[in-house]
C-alpha cells in the first residue's frame, strides 16, 4: 500500500486539537562487535558505535517533524543488552559501560537510551549477575540510561531467584537516587515475556535476533481516540469498537510515513510500528478518559477492565490493517503517573494497585510508574513482580513491573518526576508479608501452554 503525504495530512485536526504524535523515534544498535577483555576498551568502543551509528538520528527527527508537521517528541536508542556485552570483560561491575552508554546517548541529543539489561528468565549467567548488581549504582550516576531485565517467560517458567534479587535491586536504586524521589527505579523495568523490538522506554533492548542497525516508531493518540468516541455517544458497544478501529488506523499510517522515511534518510532497516496507546500527563492525553468516555464513572470501577479489553483488541485490529509491520508492545499503556485520568482515579481511591493487577490482564505490559511507600519491602516488591509475571507467563503476553518506592514517602503523599513522567500519588500496597514464598528460589516450570511444538 502506498503512503504519501495525504496520509498525514488528513490528520491535521488530530495534530493540532487532539495530541496526536509519534512518540518516539528508536535507533536499535547492536554491540555484538564491542566485546573486549578490557572494560575500557570496550567503552570506548560502546561510545564510538553508537556516536556514529546514531549521529544524524535527532537532526533527521527534527527535519521530518518540519516537513510532515508531525510531532516527534523523542529520539532513542536501544542498544544489544548490555550483559552480553560486557561478559567478555575482566571486570565484577559494569558501571563503566553504562557511563559510555550515558555519555554516547548525550553526544548525539537523544532524549534515552535503553539496553542496560540482562535476560534471566531460566537462569543467570555470570555477566548476567555482574550487570544485575551493576544496575543501582548505574542508573544512580546517568541521566539517559534506562535497564531491563526479564525475569520470565511462557516458555521458560518464572526465575524466582531472579525475582527475589530484582525486588533488591529496586530497593537499593530508590535509596541510590532518594534525593530525586528514587527517579532511577522509573528507569527500570522488569519483564516477563520481553519483546525484542521495543521502541519504548525504559524497557526498549536491541534483540539479538535483530539487524545492526534499525528504526522503530512508537506512535501515541489516546487523545485521538478520546476525541472520536465522542461521535458514538449513546450508540452500542459495536460502534464504540469500529469507531477505535478506524482511528488507530489512520494514527498508524502517520507512524509508517515517518518510520519509512526515517530509516530511508538514516540508511538503515525499518524495523516496526509500536501502535500503543500511550498517554502523558497533559489534559486530553489519557487511557483513563478514553474507558470513561466508553461509559465508565471512573477509571477503576465495575466494567474498567472489560472496557479495556475492548480497547486494547480495537487499537490492535485498526494499526494491524495499516501496517503489515506492526510490533513492539502494540495495545494500551496504563502507567499511574503519565496519565492525567489514572492520576486522578488513583487520588480518589477508585483505582487501586490490585484493580490495575487485573486490568493488565488484557493490555499492554503491566504495572507500570507506580509509587508506593518508601518502607515497602524488597520481599513485596518480589512478590508484586511474580504475580504480574505470572499473568504474562499464562497468558502468553508481555506483562512489566516499573515500581518506584519512594523514601520517605507513604500513602497519601504525591511525588513529582517531570516532564513524561508526570507526577502519582503514593498508592496503598497490601502489607500481607511474602518473605517465606519469595525466599524458596526456584523456577516455576513453564505452564503446559508452552508446549506448543
Amino acid at each position: 500500500m502506498p503512503y504519501n503525504l495525504k496520509d498525514v495530512l488528513e490528520t491535521t485536526q488530530m495534530i493540532t486539537k487532539n495530541n496526536l504524535d509519534v512518540r518516539t523515534i528508536t535507533m536499535g544498535i547492536s554491540l555484538r562487535d564491542c566485546a573486549d577483555n578490557n572494560i575500557d576498551n570496550c567503552a570506548g568502543k560502546i561510545y564510538d558505535k553508537i556516536t556514529k551509528t546514531a549521529q544524524n538520528l535527532v537532526k533527521t527527527g527534527e527535519d521530518l517533524e518540519k516537513e510532515l508537521g508531525v510531532p516527534i517528541i523523542h529520539k532513542r536508542i536501544s542498544v544489544t543488552p548490555i550483559a552480553m556485552v560486557g561478559e567478555s570483560c575482566e571486570a565484577d561491575s559494569y558501571v563503566k559501560l553504562a557511563a559510555a552508554m550515558d555519555k554516547a546517548a548525550k553526544a548525539v541529543g537523544v532524549n534515552f537510551i535503553g539496553g542496560f539489561s540482562a535476560l534471566v528468565q531460566k537462569g543467570a549467567t555470570k555477566g548476567d549477575n555482574i550487570l544485575i548488581n551493576s544496575i543501582p549504582e548505574a542508573l544512580a550516576t546517568t541521566d539517559l540510561v534506562c535497564s531491563s531485565v526479564a525475569i520470565g517467560s511462557t516458555k521458560a517458567g518464572l526465575n524466582m531467584d531472579a525475582v527475589k534479587k530484582m525486588g533488591q535491586i529496586v530497593k537499593e536504586t530508590a535509596r541510590l537516587t532518594a534525593d530525586k524521589d528514587a527517579l532511577g527505579c522509573a528507569k527500570l523495568v522488569v519483564f516477563c515475556n520481553p519483546v525484542q523490538d521495543n521502541p519504548f522506554m525504559a524497557g526498549a533492548f536491541h534483540g539479538v535476533e535483530e539487524p545492526e542497525s534499525v528504526i522503530n516508531v512508537g506512535v501515541s493518540g489516546p487523545g485521538v481516540v478520546k476525541y472520536a468516541l465522542e461521535a458514538v455517544r449513546g450508540q452500542d458497544i459495536g460502534a464504540v469498537a469500529e469507531t477505535i478501529k478506524k482511528t488507530a488506523f489512520k494514527i498508524t499510517r502517520v507512524g509508517q510515513v515517518v518510520a519509512q522515511e526515517a530509516a530511508k534518510r538514516l540508511n538503515t532497516q525499518f524495523g516496526i510500528i509500536d501502535l500503543s496507546l500511550a498517554p502523558t500527563p497533559a489534559v486530553g492525553d489519557s487511557v483513563a478518559h478514553i474507558l470513561e468516555e466508553i461509559g465508565l464513572e471512573c477509571c477503576g470501577g465495575p466494567g474498567t477492565t472489560a472496557a479495556l479489553a475492548l480497547l486494547n483488541d480495537a487499537v490492535k485490529k485498526g494499526g494491524l490493517m495499516a501496517s503489515s509491520y506492526v510490533g513492539g508492545l502494540s495495545g494500551a499503556f496504563i502507567p499511574v503517573s503519565e496519565d492525567a485520568g489514572m492520576i486522578h482515579a488513583a487520588e480518589v481511591g477508585c483505582l487501586t494497585l490490585e484493580k490495575l493487577e487485573a486490568m493488565t490482564c488484557v493490555c499492554s505490559v503491566g504495572l507500570d510508574m507506580i509509587a508506593i511507600p518508601g518502607d515497602t519491602t524488597a520481599a513485596t516488591i518480589s512478590a508484586i513482580m511474580a504475580d504480574e509475571a505470572a499473568i504474562g507467563m499464562i497468558n502468553n503476553k508481555t506483562t512489566a513491573v516499573r515500581l518506584i518506592p519512594v523514601p520517605g514517602k507513604k500513602v497519601g503523599d504525591k511525588v513529582e518526576f517531570g516532564g513524561l513522567l508526570g507526577y502519582a500519588p503514593i498508592m496503598k500496597v497490601n502489607t500481607s508479608k511474602a518473605e517465606t514464598f519469595i525466599n524458596r528460589g526456584g523456577r516455576i516450570p513453564a505452564p503446559v501452554r508452552s508446549l506448543t511444538n
